[in-house]
């Protein structure tokens, strides 16, 4: 099966390969409704080929976008710290900055709606005629649709998983921006306004990388990378506190620089979707809320902070 409509986007910054596929399905189960009215048993039959079809459409987008899919491969496979893996890595500073191609949103917008729109039309369709058939026995109408779902999710899921990871490797390769460094640097005896200086070249970056994820990705993906994107760098800070445990030396610029990114992805969102943004995506991830956690325990001494949890 081959793609058309190649470099081609529909209002939904999608390809238009998939609304026609599915399109030529739901015309394709019309014609048999006269059969499975009849026979009901045949659903079954038909449900494996359009599970078929969809898997079929799925590797034809997969192959159409190789090439933006390809700098994802390291962040899809678990990491093996061999020292051909740790070359790779080292070899990472001297190269560009990762920056999403409008190709990789595409994939990801028709992804998501083949996820919310498309494909749940298809199930509805075929559940219902399942629910006709008297016993069907050990199998069940949509079973072999809903492995198709788990596949495309897992397979959605890892791919914005990878993105996120190369965003965040790019906070990394300078040392001005990498969060660590920033918190390292900068302890107890430093005031709020030099951590926040030492922040703002990373909050430049996140925010320039913000705004060009709302360029390239709908609404609802915009929003779930940039939530994970924010998870992540919260991570780093998390790892960072976890492994020094007993030094609070570090809490006071931890909890600046958690607040600056609070307030860079909250900020910048709201900024760049206004009211179509809800009020949970607004709330911080998990990381960031168990790096609160663990400044809490010192948060006595930290009454007159405003980065005070």
């Amino acid at each position: 099966m081959q793609v058309k409509w190649s470099g081609v986007r529909t209002p939904h910054s999608t390809t238009p390969f998939v609304d026609e596929m599915y399109e030529r399905l739901k015309a394709t189960l019309t014609e048999y409704e006269v059969i499975t009215c009849r026979w009901p048993d045949y659903t079954f039959i038909l449900e494996n080929a359009v599970a078929d079809v969809e898997k079929a459409v799925l590797g034809a987008l997969e192959k159409q976008y190789a090439d933006v899919l390809a700098p994802l491969k390291d962040n899809l496979m678990p990491k093996k710290f061999g020292l051909k893996y740790v070359q790779k890595l080292a070899k990472r500073n001297s190269v560009d900055p990762y920056t999403v191609p409008d190709e990789l949103g595409t994939l990801l917008n028709t992804m998501k709606r083949l996820l919310d729109v498309l494909r749940p039309k298809i199930e509805m369709q075929l559940k219902s005629w399942g629910s006709c058939i008297p016993e069907a026995g050990s199998t069940v109408a949509g079973e072999h649709l809903s492995e198709v779902t788990v596949m495309l999710r897992a397979k959605f899921r890892n791919y914005m998983q990878a993105v996120v990871e190369k965003l965040a490797e790019n906070t990394r390769m300078q040392s001005a921006t990498k969060l660590k460094k920033i918190i390292q640097d900068s302890k107890d005896s430093a005031i709020e306004s030099d951590i926040q200086n030492r922040m703002q070249h990373l909050k430049t970056m996140l925010s320039k990388t913000i705004d060009h994820l709302h360029s390239v990705f709908q609404t609802h993906v915009f929003v779930t990378i940039c939530r994970c994107f924010w998870d992540r760098m919260g991570q780093d800070v998390l790892s960072f506190l976890e492994n020094r445990k007993e030094n609070k030396s570090w809490y006071k610029a931890s909890r600046v620089t958690v607040a600056i990114l609070d307030d860079t992805f909250a900020s910048q969102m709201q900024q760049l979707l206004g009211h179509v943004l809800q009020e949970k995506d607004l709330e911080p991830p998990r990381s960031i809320m168990e790096v609160r956690s663990i400044l809490c325990k010192d948060a006595p001494n930290q009454k007159d902070s405003k980065y005070y949890y």
